[in-house]
């Protein structure tokens, strides 16, 4: 199995404090990571160099074979699906959801001047399609409900058929019903045999789609525990990863947890 994403004892320092505290971790395709740790645990920090918006200050990111700061980043990102609330601020309130998936092919935000074949919006339109976004290729973007423009992330992301996709906290802030219908989505689309390594940022184990095969559990920086899911992700290594005793549940592939010994 290929490896798409390794680090090698980086670290990311500031203000004379490790965000990332020697980090060992490495990603190979096929595989479903869910990254794990209370606020400050350096989740982002991680997600961010996978993404190659940021370098460390020490150590080697590697990605898809290309390490982070001896390479063209801007060669490497459209290789890159990446889907964050900081990307939709960036997109333009009028803009069609239509042209906020297809501008992916041209790795910009706000469509200008691009001209785009036939087969990108056909392209395009599957894609929205298959995150059940079909009926809304027209509507703006600012005029969607927060769980729509998160599954328009999620779709502009996947639209180049990147080899590694990258999603922070995708479920943040949705009510439940469309928590759980994206949940769904990304059950599905994380079990499909041609999905690539993906890697997912979240607080809660109630937000990790059936189908997520790996977890790293993070701590002020430093890795708590990783491994295979079925293994690493128990009440043990969540207590210590959130400094608080957590009994973990677990039904039908989807996790619950709730804090013990606190009356």
């Amino acid at each position: 199995m290929a490896q798409v994403l390794d680090f090698a004892d980086v670290v990311v320092r500031r203000n004379a404090r490790n965000i990332v505290d020697h980090v060992d971790w490495s990603v190979d395709d096929g595989e479903r990571w869910v990254i794990l740790g209370a606020n400050g645990a350096g989740k982002t920090t991680i997600l961010q160099l996978a993404a190659t918006l940021q370098h460390p200050t020490s150590g080697t990111v590697t990605i898809l074979d290309e390490p982070l700061g001896r390479t063209d980043v801007f060669e490497l990102r459209p290789r890159i699906g990446f889907a964050s609330s900081a990307m939709a601020r960036r997109v333009p309130p009028e803009e069609s959801v239509l042209d906020v998936v297809l501008t992916a092919a041209f790795a910009v935000t706000g469509r200008w001047n691009e001209e785009y074949d036939e087969i990108d919006e056909r392209r395009a339109r599957r894609v929205l399609s298959a995150w059940r976004l079909g009926d809304l290729a027209e509507r703006s973007f600012g005029t969607l409900s927060d769980g729509e423009q998160k599954r328009v992330q999620i779709a502009r992301a996947v639209m180049t058929d990147p080899e590694l996709l990258l999603l922070d906290e995708p479920t943040a802030s949705l009510d439940l019903g469309a928590r759980e219908e994206l949940l769904v989505l990304l059950s599905n689309y994380a079990q499909e045999p041609s999905t690539p390594a993906m890697v997912m940022v979240t607080h809660h184990v109630e937000e990790i789609p059936v189908g997520f095969t790996h977890v790293l559990l993070l701590r002020a920086g430093a890795v708590v525990a990783q491994g295979p899911i079925a293994d690493t992700l128990t009440s043990e290594n969540l207590s210590e990863a959130f400094g608080l005793s957590i009994e973990l549940a677990q039904q039908d592939g989807r996790y619950t947890a709730r804090a013990t010994g606190l009356g």
